[in-house]
């Protein structure tokens, strides 16, 4: 049997729902550790998608749960708000969409990088990040001095 789990994530919790021959099952919250996480992955199949939007945890969720399903995607958010007026949002509506959208073939997905590929990202990111508080704490350096005229 087809399932297609749609999942809101959030920085503490995540809200689950099922897709199973055409109807939406609520599964409820899981906690958004890594045990939480594998113990709800131990509960899939190797034939379930998992669906979650791209946020800033929804890499580590992908890693986390890829051995314990068959396939992982992560959704264009703003693509997913374009298709999905919904007039009333809950958690659980989010997640149902989301599973829903996959179910109809009508899912915008963002591409998932190799492990190597995600690696090297971290790394780029990591590296501008530090380059950035590098020149924010010379800019300080440089207030300060001139604010005391010292050249």
């Amino acid at each position: 049997m087809r399932h297609i789990v749609g999942m809101d994530i959030h920085r503490t919790f995540a809200e689950v729902m099922f897709w199973e021959e055409g109807r939406l099952r609520p599964a409820g919250r899981i906690d958004m550790t890594r045990s939480g996480l594998e113990g709800f992955g131990r509960l899939l199949t190797k034939e379930d998608e998992v669906v979650v939007e791209a946020t800033g945890n929804s890499m580590a969720v992908v890693r986390v749960l890829s051995p314990f399903v068959a396939r992982m995607i992560i959704a264009n958010p703003l693509e997913v708000k374009a298709i999905a007026h919904a007039h009333v949002k809950t958690d659980k509506i989010d997640a149902g969409v989301l599973a829903s959208l996959r179910a109809a073939d009508f899912l915008p997905e963002v591409w998932l990088p190799d492990a190597d590929t995600e690696r090297r990202r971290r790394l780029v990111a990591r590296r501008n990040q530090v380059v950035r508080h590098r020149t924010r704490i010379k800019n300080e350096v440089h207030a300060i001095l001139h604010a005391h005229l010292i050249p």
